[in-house]
């Protein structure tokens, strides 16, 4: 092998184990190459698409076309950010990054890098979780400090109050008294967020965890709500802490419930995958770590409404009448402290939590338990 072909090749593989899509497309339009992330973004072999220019596979008026225009007449590289390519061809929710540079030695031709919005928005979510997490833990530690102890006061106050007070008048001092109750059991839920001790982790099995919470759930509150799984059955174990990832999984089942209300036809889904290719830093921590682990609780809800839905685990957002909305800030401080993300989809009648979590550092499980690959429970 020549030094120039041994060079190509070295060139060629380096290409292909980028993680992003990166296409050449050459002075007349057509795509002269493409390496494998693109074959798969475009749903076609690299011999496929060389035969079409890029046109073909993109949205009519795509601003990329422009921005490709506009580099071979700059000869200059250009960034795009958020660019829409969605397409019956390319599927729904086709949102990129764009960078495209000219290629000097072939005059007209230029290199597009695409980076799927997706994995940015991942990592965007993950920083937005540990911030809202650090949010709450210091707001916790300030109500539980300042707010407890005068609370108490007033309680006791109202107690010796509703002694002496003409019976009329007795309702106002309970509703004091009740009212410092609903408080303080706020401030004790709150109080979890600035709880900053380890955890200890073991090697779980996730299917042992989901069904156990599903029993918890079928007992109680979805009790009347279709509950069907489909797991894959080799799926390694994953390295939390099984009680909290019980409490993560209670309330995003919890959650569903809730949104599906008295709907006949109400339906929560339980999936678990192996998804490779997702790395993200910890917090702390130089070192980067996979997250192939996914687990999602899919319901046929009506749906988190568009505007929430960026804000979704920030401390007290919620739809709910008298809810506090902590318990899904709880669920991201749980899984941003395992070092794994947890994320929301939603549209008309169809609602997704995913959490991705990394592969248990163990080979054993704390118990083994057989994964059904389907199935359902009224």
């Amino acid at each position: 092998m020549t030094g120039d072909n041994l060079n190509n090749g070295v060139a060629m593989a380096v290409i292909n184990a980028m993680q992003h899509p990166v296409i050449m497309v050459d002075a007349e339009g057509h795509i002269s190459f493409a390496n494998w992330e693109a074959e798969a973004f475009f749903g076609a072999s690299a011999s496929h698409l060389a035969r079409h220019r890029i046109s073909t596979f993109i949205p009519f008026g795509s601003p990329l076309l422009a921005l490709i225009e506009q580099v071979r007449e700059r000869r200059a590289p250009v960034n795009e950010y958020r660019v829409d390519l969605s397409s019956p061809r390319l599927g729904q929710e086709k949102l990129v990054d764009l960078y495209v540079a000219p290629v000097l030695s072939q005059p007209g031709s230029v290199v597009v890098v695409l980076q799927e919005r997706s994995m940015a928005d991942k990592i965007d979510r993950q920083l937005t979780h540990r911030t809202a997490a650090r949010s709450v833990t210091g707001l916790a530690s300030m109500l539980a400090h300042e707010i407890k102890n005068p609370l108490s006061g007033i309680r006791g106050a109202a107690q010796l109050l509703e002694t002496s007070v003409p019976d009329e008048d007795r309702p106002l001092t309970r509703l004091i008294c009740d009212e410092t109750d609903r408080i303080v059991s706020l401030v004790d839920r709150m109080e979890v967020f600035s709880d900053e001790r380890p955890v200890d982790r073991i090697a779980v099995n996730i299917h042992s965890v989901l069904d156990h919470v599903k029993a918890i759930a079928k007992a109680g509150f979805a009790r009347n709500i279709r509950i069907t799984e489909n797991y894959d059955p080799s799926l390694p174990a994953v390295y939390a802490n099984r009680d909290q990832l019980v409490q993560v999984f209670l309330n995003l089942i919890k959650n569903s419930a809730e949104a599906i209300g008295d709907r006949p036809d109400g339906e929560i889904q339980l999936t678990t995958a192996y998804r490779p290719g997702i790395r993200l830093s910890v917090a702390g921590s130089r070192e980067k770590i996979s997250l192939p682990l996914e687990f999602c609780v899919h319901d046929n809800g009506p749906g988190v409404p568009s505007d929430l839905l960026p804000h979704l685990f920030d401390p007290f957002i919620t739809t709910k009448t008298n809810g506090s909305g902590l318990g899904l800030a709880l669920v991201a401080k749980i899984i941003d402290g395992h070092g794994g993300i947890v994320e929301c989809e939603s549209q008309a009648n169809r609602t997704t939590f995913r959490v991705l979590m990394p592969v248990s550092k163990d080979i054993a499980l704390d118990d083994t338990f057989p994964a059904k690959s389907t199935g359902s429970t009224r």
